[in-house]
């Protein structure tokens, strides 16, 4: 049997990443351009808010427990420039991302280049990390199964707080508020096929109206209409889901925050599904808890 060497668990909180490059180097061109990519900013928040947090270490302090980070980004000069992915190198789960070049102009250019594999990498890396925590101690409910025919990996604090013919609404209590996740069908003829962003708005607009009111008598929850949705069709796992990142409010009311929305096909039933997560945090950032809420909504599959 072949002996494989032992791994420790990886550490640090979730979208964390330590940078290894000299002190010299960070103060440069090649630090500013670093931090302005692992920076850049998260979508759908009411404030700019960084994808990920971020450190800088040397290379002489790079040993031992700061060698066990899930995520790195690893600048060396060398005569040959490069650019690897190397997976589980000193720890797992862990991404180590090795950016070699000879000299500052180059290091820049393979760090340009590769952007957009080194940002969706650690995004995929952090969702599964977790998925992998959330199912530690995951929701044992059945309603979602049951009620809208599908399977949604969610932690076990999430409670149902409304449960009508055809809505569902769980909640998590937060330090300053609360996490939201509702779900509701739709015949396939009340949204256009493929769904456009108007749909979402109109629909949101409209479930909102009856099922989520707000603090105030006559208020409810509507789509801000100052803030435009981000809209996209993904490919998940071969399901096409139509997602939106926008901004909520409550209409006549001061309460308001950020959410995700999926659409997706039922053709068994020819149904919409509609799954969204909402926050609702005042005066503090709302990354981690929108992240949370997105690693949630990847896990969905429909159940017939």
């Amino acid at each position: 049997m072949k002996n494989t060497p032992y791994l420790p668990q990886s550490s640090g909180n979730i979208n964390n990443v330590s940078i290894v490059m000299k002190e010299k180097e960070w103060e440069s061109r090649l630090g500013e351009n670093t931090r302005n990519i692992v920076g850049d900013i998260y979508q759908g928040l009411p404030i700019d808010e960084p994808n990920f947090k971020f450190f800088n270490i040397s290379p002489k302090q790079f040993n031992g427990f700061s060698r066990h980070s899930r995520n790195i980004l690893y600048f060396q000069k060398d005569t040959t420039n490069k650019f690897r992915i190397y997976k589980n190198l000193y720890s797992k789960p862990q991404l180590f991302f090795l950016i070699q070049g000879e000299d500052e102009d180059i290091l820049i250019n393979n760090l340009i280049e590769n952007k957009p594999l080194i940002i969706n990498t650690i995004k995929e890396g952090e969702r599964k990390e977790k998925i992998r925590r959330i199912k530690k101690s995951p929701s044992k409910s059945n309603v979602l199964r049951k009620k809208m025919r599908i399977n949604l990996v969610y932690p076990s604090v999430y409670k149902k707080v409304k449960d009508t013919f055809n809505f569902i609404w769980l909640e998590k209590q937060i330090l300053k508020g609360t996490l939201n996740i509702i779900s509701y069908r739709l015949p396939l003829t009340t949204i256009s096929n493929p769904p456009k962003l108007n749909d979402v708005i109109r629909i949101r607009d409209s479930i909102g109206k009856i099922n989520i009111p707000g603090r105030l008598e006559g208020t409810h929850m509507i789509t801000e209409k100052d803030y435009r949705p981000y809209f996209y069709k993904l490919n998940m796992g071969g399901k096409i889901i139509y997602e939106t990142k926008g901004m909520w409010e409550v209409k006549n009311d001061f309460m308001g925050g950020p959410f995700i929305n999926y659409i997706l096909k039922d053709k068994k039933s020819n149904e919409w599904v509609i799954v969204e997560g909402f926050a609702f945090a005042p005066s503090v950032s709302k990354r981690d808890y929108m992240f949370e809420l997105n690693s949630i909504l990847s896990t969905i599959s429909i159940n017939n």
